[in-house]
Order: structure tokens, then sequence, then C-alpha cells
């Protein structure tokens, strides 16, 4: 049965972290990546799906100073994200990162961490956009997120999810948790057709893959 997304992370608040770090294939591998890969001197960052912060407790320990911008459906997980980090500089959203205004040239960087799964190419691309030009110039966008190689899988998760929304009668515009992950040449050309003027993967463990987009 497919649950409402925010819903569904509210009720697995307790044993989030651990079970990121220790049970998803890569996951530990890329949160410290990621925070390698942010660029020096970046004091302003917008982190999409921020959840509980995971990415954000390993970025801390190299920028402490930082001034973060996080969206997330789930008020749970942002409540848990403040609770962790009471002494830093976070600006919350509970939201959509669909529908949030992200501004234009008001972040040195962007990212996020396993949350773009869950959406279309199409969907992604509109996003992408947005945050390209919330960048300033020069800024990067870090994508951490599962994504698989086969063209046959992918099509097959999207048709999975289709089936199950009509037979749940849901409606095809709602957030569901329900794993699509796009291929990971697939997901690097929608960054590219969003505008970004090169995407090249950093780091591949199993399925968890880091993406670096460049403006």
């Amino acid at each position: 049965m497919l649950e409402e997304m925010s819903a569904f992370f509210t009720k697995r608040l307790n044993g989030y972290d651990e079970h990121m770090l220790k049970d998803v294939g890569g996951c530990r591998e890329c949160y410290e990546e990621m925070a390698r890969l942010l660029p020096g001197g970046t004091q302003t960052l917008l982190d999409l799906g921020c959840g509980t912060g995971l990415e954000l407790d390993f970025i801390f320990q190299r920028a402490a100073n930082l001034a973060v911008t996080g969206v997330d459906l789930t008020r749970a997980m942002l409540d848990e994200l403040r609770r962790k980090h009471p002494d830093k500089a976070l600006t919350l959203i509970c939201g959509s990162y669909f529908d949030v205004p992200l501004g234009e040239n008001a972040f040195d960087a962007a990212i996020s961490f396993q949350t773009m799964h869950h959406f279309t190419a199409p969907k992604k691309r509109g996003l992408y956009a947005r945050v390209r030009r919330a960048l300033r110039p020069g800024g990067v966008y870090i994508e951490c997120d599962y994504m698989i190689e086969d063209d046959d899988e992918e099509a097959f998760h999207f048709a999975e999810l289709d089936r199950m929304r009509r037979e749940q009668g849901l409606p095809p515009d709602g957030f569901y948790h329900y794993d699509t992950p796009l291929t990971v040449a697939h997901q690097a050309s929608v960054l590219r057709e969003a505008g970004f003027a090169a995407v090249e993967q950093k780091l591949r463990v199993e399925n968890t893959t880091i993406l670096l987009a460049k403006t």
C-alpha cells in the first residue's frame, strides 16, 4: 500500500538516522563525500528534502558557520533537525520544494540527499531549473540519490507506481512513498536539460550515487 510521503517519514522518525547510516548501502560513504565536495568558502546552502539533516551533521563538521535553508515535507523531521543543531543558522521550511520559492542568486551551493528518486524526470527538470537560478554564478548542486543502470528497471518502477495509484484510487499529483529511481545517465541528462553546464559522477557505492552539477 502506498503511504502519503509526510506520514510515511513521520512514522519512521525514531531510528531513521541509524537506518540510513547502517542499512542503506553507500549512504555513510556518500554523507562523508558530500561534505568533502562542498566548495570551500560556501556560506549559504540550500538543502532540498533535508529531513533530519544527516548530511548536515557531516557538513557542519567542515563548515560550522554555514547558513542553511532546508525544505522538507515532514514537520517532525524538521523538528529533529532543529533539536540536533540548535546553535546553527537554520531557516527551515515545511513544504514541497516544488512549490516553495527558491529565489534567484541566493545560494552558493545546493544539495539533496536520497529524496529525488520519488519523482518523474519532467517534474525534476523544472525543479532543477529553479535550483540553477537560485544559485549564484559558479555555484554547484550536489545530489546524492538512489540511481540504477538499466532502462527497463526504470520503466518498471514507474509502471508499478502507476498501477498502485490506480488500484488505490489515488490522485496522480499527490506525494506517495515509492521508489522510482532514474538511471545514472538519465538523471545526469535531466540536470543538463535544466541548464546546468556540466554534470559529473563523483561517487557510486552500490546504487547510492553522487552527481555534481555546475552552473
